[in-house]
């Protein structure tokens, strides 16, 4: 009888072991997965990028993550509330389940994929905490996240913008220490960031973009300094 018991258990034992393995590869897959969707989603409650950020999406309605203002109207209209069903649906094609919408995705057709991305924010996503799950995980500490943002209020002085003068089709760019090579316009981007880690106001921040160093982004704290900032002159 004890051999019977005993048998029962090695069973049950690598039952469980076997699931907690699946389970973990479930997981690895899922975050995987998600770098699909990492270039215009955070986990991180309340930080909204090109799409809402994905905390607490589980039983939350369709178009209402509060503080996100680029729902499409068909989003915002449509009848559905996030669940398995419903998130495996729009993942697989999110035009068919809701036409009209904006979201510039064409959708995961692998179905095994979808349920480990399913998995993986059902399990952080719905609480907030998927950004930790991933950090601590095998995504190298930010694929949960999101691209990483810089604090642009604490900058390097090479990256703190003090002058921007506009002659012809160039920008001359002038920094703490010194003058920049001048830019092309076409090369040149402004953007603004009103977040807590967006440059202080009046003290606009320049990021490099490209690997020819010959593109860049002047980073304002509202769009009502480009105009003022921008001296054109010759």
């Amino acid at each position: 009888m004890q051999r019977i018991f005993l048998a029962v258990a090695l069973v049950l034992g690598g039952i469980a072991a076997a699931a907690t393995a699946n389970a973990a590869g479930d997981t690895e897959a899922g975050a995987r997965a998600f770098s699909a969707c990492a270039a215009c989603h955070s986990l991180e409650p309340g930080r909204h990028m090109t799409g809402p950020s994905l905390a607490h999406l589980w039983g939350r309605k369709a178009g209402t993550a509060e503080g996100f203002a680029r729902y499409s109207p068909a989003l915002k209209s449509a009848d559905i509330v996030w669940n398995d069903a419903t998130l495996d649906a729009w993942l697989a094609d999110p035009k068919a389940l809701v036409s009209g919408n904006t979201m510039i995705f064409p959708g995961i057709k692998d179905a095994k994929a979808r349920v480990g991305l399913i998995g993986f924010l059902k399990a952080g996503g719905a609480s907030g905490s998927a950004g930790q799950t991933a950090q601590g995980g095998m995504m190298g500490g930010g694929m949960g996240r999101g691209p990483q943002m810089q604090n642009l209020k604490t900058l390097a002085p090479a990256q703190q913008v003090v002058a921007i003068r506009y002659c012809g089709d160039t920008y001359l760019v002038t920094t703490a220490v010194g003058e920049l090579p001048p830019f092309w316009e076409f090369n040149l981007r402004f953007k603004t960031d009103s977040s807590a880690t967006g440059p202080a106001k009046g003290h606009p921040a320049i990021m490099g973009a490209g690997m020819m160093g010959d593109r860049a982004s002047v980073i304002f704290a509202d769009p009502a300094e480009i105009g003022t900032f921008i001296e054109k002159r010759c």
